[in-house]
């Protein structure tokens, strides 16, 4: 949503600038500009937008680091372009696995995003291998024996959704349904009802909140269903308690990290500094928009010259990295060594970060 991704772009400016917008001591200028993939015409994230926006970066030969993207769905247009340009991408938010590696992949990935043969996309943000399996023990420590899994059909929600549910069915769940939603309808009573007939234990989501997850739970607790609600970070914001309403009461979610107010150290200094600068609670990515700048930075104080091929092994080259997320390195694939995960339960109309549930 507009309110994440502008929270991610808050906390990459403020990492440049403490670093006055340069690196190599002076005596390199860093210039970020903010490149939107969402068009008013689709109302969110836009494939041709996203493809202009790399096409343009590969084009530019002072661009060293693309920042993104922010949705799973958007990587998969522009991991090939920028690719065959190779320039190193950094995603502080895309958590779908076959980015990068096989496990809860399609087929041909994620070799078929790699074109020339040589990796270019890192993320510091942990995959939904790691999230969809912790939300499936979570839910089973919260008692839960039947399941009816919905998503919203992109490649984000659905691949959290399969992770899921083959962990709940390891873990010996009732699979009381399965299904993709028409994320553009104008109501889902009808499926609502379906629901509370069925009546499982949980409905687990897997999707984003505007893929109309708000009016989506509206709907099951107006037909009556009385269970669990459990869904990813794609619905970890603001924006999806303001769609659900009074419904979002009790709901459960999971996401990458640990949250905010419950950060340490460098994570607790970037937090306050965040508040104190913006005035305003960062959103879930926002760390992970101020980390993947905090990498890319030092991969060009590492090289300190405009040269796409050396800043991108050294971003591959990131180990025991101390960071705001905590102590990392970047593997082979691109991916960060951190697995925490938490899960929070919305009270009061609010994420209770107070008592987060630090998952396995």
């Amino acid at each position: 949503s507009k309110a994440q991704s502008d929270t991610v772009v808050n906390a990459i400016n403020q990492r440049l600038k403490q670093d006055n917008n340069t690196a190599c001591n002076g005596s390199i200028k860093i210039t970020y500009e903010d490149m939107d993939d969402a068009t008013a015409a689709a109302g969110k994230w836009d494939p041709t937008q996203e493809a202009n926006n790399a096409n343009k970066a590969a084009a530019d030969a002072s661009v060293m680091v693309y920042i993104g993207t922010f949705n799973s769905g958007a990587a998969k247009v522009s991991i090939p372009i920028l690719n065959q340009a190779g320039l190193v991408m950094i995603s502080p938010a895309n958590t779908y696995p076959g980015l990068t590696k096989t496990a809860g992949a399609e087929a041909g990935e994620p070799d078929k995003y790699y074109p020339n043969g040589k990796r270019n996309y890192t993320r510091v943000v942990p995959a939904d291998d790691i999230q969809g399996s912790a939300a499936a023990n979570w839910a089973k420590e919260l008692g839960v024996k039947s399941v009816y899994i919905l998503h919203d059909t992109e490649t984000y929600g659905k691949g959290i959704a399969d992770v899921f549910r083959a962990k709940a069915k390891e873990l010996g769940f009732t699979e009381a349904g399965y299904e993709g939603i028409d994320k553009k309808a104008q109501d889902y009573k009808a499926l609502g009802t379906k629901i509370k007939s069925a009546n499982p234990d949980l409905v687990y989501f897997g999707g984003i909140t505007q893929n109309n997850a708000g009016l989506l739970l509206k709907d099951l607790r107006a037909a009556g269903f009385t269970g669990k609600f459990m869904g990813p970070d794609g619905i970890y914001e603001e924006a999806f308690l303001e769609a659900a309403g009074e419904a979002s009461e009790g709901a459960y979610i999971t996401f990458g990290g640990v949250p905010g107010p419950k950060l340490t150290g460098k994570g607790k200094e970037w937090y306050d500094a965040y508040k104190a600068q913006f005035n305003s609670e960062p959103e879930v990515y926002a760390v992970y928009g101020y980390e993947a700048t905090n990498v890319a930075l030092a991969a060009i104080n590492k090289v300190c010259k405009a040269d796409r091929a050396a800043i991108l092994d050294a971003v591959f080259a990131t180990k025991d990295f101390d960071g705001v997320t905590g102590k990392f390195s970047i593997d082979q694939n691109g991916d960060t060594s951190l697995t925490t995960m938490s899960g929070v339960q919305v009270k009061g109309g609010k994420f209770d970060t107070e008592n987060t549930a630090v998952l396995k």
